[in-house]
């Protein structure tokens, strides 16, 4: 294999320029020439390449977001687009491909796989609900940004003695959400895995009162059943005493654009490497993911045909610490 392309799919993660560094320079160790792609699949369909050497990334590991830009592309999953960007990597002499991203860019990887183009994933994605990886670019950035703003607000909300809805991010899972609750002490979690009744979190809020807290946290998904505004406008609509004051606040993309911590240039570096070797060695069609305290590879085959169960047990772990 002599030269690869690299590009970054989907919503932008904090680590995935360190993965775009690491990819580079791996590949051109291993003796490959290295092209970027800008903007993900659409970039591809474009012919957004730029030829990438190992001085255009230096300085690139501290930044979040990417360098190489990221764009949907629903163009690319239909069988016209997949025609056309296979026929343009041929053309273009590229042997093949590291896709940086999550679930929706793995599946695109998995499309090109299927029709025989050399592709390895890269799990990224901050909503961590990626199967073949315990944890993915981007989380512990975007959890710790999280924390954070949960412990900034919980000293507003005690100086005023108000309850916080928090809202995270998280489509279709609640890791985010779960987690942060947790780690920040929240009394009550809202995620798309489980149903929700308004007036439970009403009661949950009383007895916290009742119990003698000054304050309280309700962390929630932007996916579950009642965001964080859907849940303001129904207490709005029936109103109970809760004992506390009711404010909202959405932290919404201020959790990608985090300057990535240690841990996912860490993580992020040694995938995107593993990636690329296994591109030089000749393997691929695989995810390359953290499992287990490993590096470990998951066939793209598995991935997408399985989804990312979230640990309930850890729900209610977060009622128990609630007390």
């Amino acid at each position: 294999m002599k030269t690869i392309g690299v590009l970054t799919s989907g919503g932008d993660s904090p680590g995935m320029n360190a993965a775009i560094r690491s990819a580079v320079r791996t590949g051109i160790d291993r003796g490959m020439h290295v092209f970027g792609i800008r903007h993900g699949y659409a970039g591809l369909l474009g012919e957004e390449f730029v030829a990438m050497t190992a001085r255009d990334v230096s300085g690139i590991i501290e930044r979040g977001g990417t360098i190489l830009g990221s764009a949907r592309c629903p163009e690319f999953a239909t069988p016209d687009g997949l025609a056309r960007a296979l026929k343009i990597l041929n053309n273009r002499r590229i042997d093949g491909l590291v896709v940086i991203g999550g679930n929706g860019s793995q599946t695109g990887a998995h499309a090109l796989a299927r029709l025989g183009f050399p592709v390895v994933g890269v799990a990224s994605t901050i909503d961590n609900d990626l199967f073949g990886t315990d944890i993915s670019i981007g989380v512990d950035t975007a959890l710790n940004i999280a924390v954070e703003a949960i412990d900034r607000l919980k000293v507003t909300a005690e100086s005023h003695r108000r309850a916080f809805l928090v809202e995270v991010m998280g489509r279709d899972c609640g890791y985010l959400a779960l987690m942060s609750a947790i780690a920040g002490g929240a009394e009550v979690v809202v995620i798309p895995e489980v149903k929700v009744d308004p007036e439970d979190i009403i009661r949950e809020l009383r007895s916290a009162c009742e119990r003698g807290k000054g304050h309280a946290l309700v962390v929630v998904a932007e996916g579950a059943q009642y965001n964080a505004t859907g849940l303001a406008d129904y207490f709005r609509t029936h109103p109970h005493p809760s004992g506390f004051g009711l404010r909202e606040t959405i932290l919404g993309h201020v959790q990608r654009g985090g300057t990535p911590g240690a841990f996912d240039r860490l993580l992020a570096t040694r995938l995107a490497s593993k990636a690329t070797e296994l591109l030089a060695d000749g393997k691929h069609g695989v995810l390359v993911g953290f499992i287990k305290g490993e590096i470990a590879t998951t066939p793209l085959d598995v991935v997408i045909a399985n989804k990312k169960s979230l640990d309930l047990d850890l729900l209610k772990l977060a009622h128990v610490l609630a007390k």
